[in-house]
């Protein structure tokens, strides 16, 4: 096992990083992997090859270590996007999410209702953006078959109660996109039947990773419409005249061979997660967000994100007064804080690294803000 410590450590982002919501900066560990194996890339050695074949298998012995999923219903995806359209692509019937949801599940899900007819695109409105069991057996309909959600909601951090949505959907198809809390929530994984996340925020592995895995029902129920020739039954020596039937189960979804370096920084830094343990990552991430909150609350800047440590992840945000936008935005760029600022509100995002030089340079941008506001 690894220390939380030892965890941190491997990291190296410059001080002032809080948005991890948006990319995390790769560990070391993972950066290491992408040379190494670029390395063999480069000098084609004969026999090399090998490596790359293994880390297949690799990836999803990983995805199976922290979601439960066996490795035959875990399939490697090169971003969260494309397991959402292979999921949405493969439904049938309606299909429910929040209309605030980030644009992945509203793209795919209307994308498959245009090119198909066979699936319908519903959305619910839910206050303040949060989806609740409550709202969503509010706006089930005898024809959902399906019902999309976030883990962590991109707008406002907060996470969803799979437990209380798997209560009142009942048989329905539960896909979640567990982007913004893979790695970093403990989460109920086994209750969805599609769970979908991209590695290059809070997993830190970098863009062109991610992995769609299914209940044993989804990956018999879903049709494999975008299944490319490596989704694809070719017997060996084939010459590729016909077109072959699909695979079974969740290799089926895939379009074409995949980037096995990218494999490789996704195995590498789930493989840490998995060695440190989530729980260790989301109890040190919970202090630091309390920090965070602390800090807002003594600049006296609204909070809007959950306070409770159950229904939150790594994302605070704020809501300054309209005409305050400006000036915190500036005071967070001049002390040097990478932070998202959309729609008025500030989202940061915390990790394990996020450490005392950061809450400081944050203390000072808020210092140096307060003196321009005018009470």
């Amino acid at each position: 096992m690894t220390t939380i410590d030892e965890y941190r450590q491997g990291f190296a982002e410059d001080p002032g990083y809080l948005d991890f919501a948006s990319f995390g900066p790769m560990s070391k560990a993972v950066l290491a992997e992408q040379n190494a194996l670029g390395e063999i890339h480069a000098r084609g050695r004969y026999g090399a090859g090998s490596v790359f074949d293994e880390q297949d298998i690799r990836v999803r012995e990983a995805v199976r270590r922290l979601t439960g999923f066996p490795t035959d219903r875990v399939v490697f995806q090169p971003n969260a996007s494309m397991g959402l359209f292979h999921a949405m692509f493969g439904l049938t019937g309606q299909v429910l999410y929040s209309a605030r949801e980030y644009p992945s599940i509203p793209v795919a899900a209307q994308r498959a209702a245009q090119a198909l007819h066979s699936v319908d695109s519903i959305t619910m409105q839910p206050p303040q953006g949060v989806v609740t069991p409550e709202v969503v057996r509010d706006n089930l309909t005898p024809a959902t078959t399906a019902v999309a959600v976030s883990l962590v909601d991109y707008r406002t951090g907060y996470r969803s109660d799979l437990e209380g949505i798997r209560d009142v959907i009942g048989d329905r198809l539960l896909i979640v996109d567990a982007i913004q809390g893979f790695g970093v929530v403990e989460a109920a994984y086994e209750l969805a039947d599609v769970v979908v996340a991209g590695g290059q925020k809070w997993v830190r592995a970098g863009w062109g990773t991610g992995f769609l895995a299914l209940s044993e029902r989804a990956a018999t129920d879903l049709v494999p419409l975008i299944s490319g020739v490596t989704g694809t039954i070719v017997p060996l020596g084939s010459s590729y005249e016909e077109v072959p039937p699909p695979l079974q189960g969740a290799a089926a979804f895939q379009v074409t061979r995949t980037d096995p370096i990218a494999q490789a920084r996704f195995a590498t830094a789930l493989e840490g997660i998995a060695d440190v343990g989530v729980g260790a990552i989301s109890g040190a991430i919970t202090e630091t967000v309390s920090s965070i909150i602390d800090l807002a609350d003594e600049f006296a800047l609204p909070v809007i994100s959950s306070r409770d440590e159950s229904e939150r992840a790594g994302i605070v945000v704020l809501e300054p007064e309209p005409p305050q936008v400006t000036a915190i935005t500036a005071s967070l760029i001049n002390h040097g804080i990478t932070a998202t600022v959309r729609d008025g509100l500030v989202r940061l995002s915390a990790h394990v690294s996020t450490g005392g030089e950061t809450l400081g340079a944050l203390r000072g941008a808020l210092t140096s803000y307060a003196t321009t506001v005018q009470y």
